[in-house]
């Protein structure tokens, strides 16, 4: 049963795929009407985190971005469906890869590289990335992910970003990954999304992002500095609808030598720079300013690096 609804939304999803973009984003405008005037999804979330995000702006700027950003959440739905019949040619013409020549240097020396992003633009597009290596064609686009509850949904979103050359990574697997392509000296360049709001017990580093006293994730880091990547922000930018840019940042070009957190913090910088410059292309429908550091003080305490509830501390 599983297989045949499976085999369904595929069929469903990728006849949508074929249709030509033009076409592609008439049915994206017509979804931003119904998701944005009727269905009113996660209006509330998406207008408290503009404005807290951005005090500086007057109701009417904010109503503005509020807008552009739900056109451009239809826009990303249709764009990524899109990936799993487009081919690579006609791809690369509308996603441009800047930078790749520092990638495949590191390459040279024998040396593994790590992505750091956000949810910003189009970054399923990002899966394309491996056509843009001239020298090492061969080399693995790894994608970090967490497998989602429907698992026909799941399955969907990992042939489509298999379908120009991504590896999809489940997060839990990613050490025994990386170890089993070192074995098989196998250059990898792996893409961690690290701007998720983490559990309570993941949280071990609170920075400033967007206004926020904001807890990240520092996983993504532990494991670059492990492997001793170079490590590259990934910023991306939309010129226009239904074209990208992609550029590659040397953040660190040797992980292991930063000092703890160093790398996170950078990374969170860039990205804000980054959602400043064009905010309407940021992922806010995500309440990720939903834990603070007050409750997180009063409900646990830090012990050698990790979030110990307080009661079972005492305890201790």
């Amino acid at each position: 049963m599983k297989q045949l609804s499976y085999r369904l939304l595929y069929g469903v999803t990728y006849v949508i795929s074929l249709l030509p973009f033009w076409l592609l984003y008439l049915i994206s405008d017509g979804f931003f009407l119904l998701i944005y005037y009727i269905v009113r999804y996660r209006r509330g979330i998406v207008r408290k985190n503009l404005a807290t995000s951005f005090p500086e702006y007057d109701a009417a700027h904010l109503r503005k971005l509020e807008r552009q950003f739900y056109h451009w959440l239809c826009d990303y739905f249709v764009e990524t469906v899109k990936l799993l019949s487009i081919s690579n040619e006609k791809l690369l013409r509308r996603i441009e890869f800047r930078g790749v020549e520092q990638l495949e240097q590191c390459f040279d020396n024998g040396q593994d590289c790590a992505a750091i992003l956000g949810h910003y633009c189009n970054w399923e597009w990002l899966s394309a990335t491996g056509l843009a290596f001239k020298r090492y064609p061969e080399a693995v686009m790894g994608l970090i992910y967490h497998p989602l509850y429907n698992d026909a949904f799941d399955q969907l979103f990992i042939d489509i970003r298999k379908a120009h050359g991504g590896d999809c990574i489940p997060k839990q697997d990613i050490l025994r990954h990386l170890i089993t392509l070192k074995r098989e000296n196998r250059r990898s360049l792996l893409g961690y999304i690290s701007d998720q709001a983490p559990r309570w017990h993941n949280i071990h580093l609170w920075l400033p992002f967007l206004n926020h006293d904001t807890p990240v994730f520092t996983g993504g880091e532990r494991i670059m500095r492990k492997m001793d990547d170079a490590v590259f922000y990934v910023e991306m930018e939309r010129p226009r609808r239904g074209q990208y840019v992609c550029t590659f940042k040397l953040v660190s070009p040797h992980a292991a030598q930063e000092p703890e957190n160093e790398i996170t913090r950078r990374f969170f910088q860039m990205l804000e720079e980054t959602i400043r410059r064009a905010p309407s292309y940021y992922l806010w429908t995500h309440n990720r300013w939903k834990r603070t550091h007050e409750e997180f003080d009063r409900q646990y305490v830090m012990v050698n690096g990790k979030a110990i509830p307080r009661e079972e501390f005492k305890e201790s």
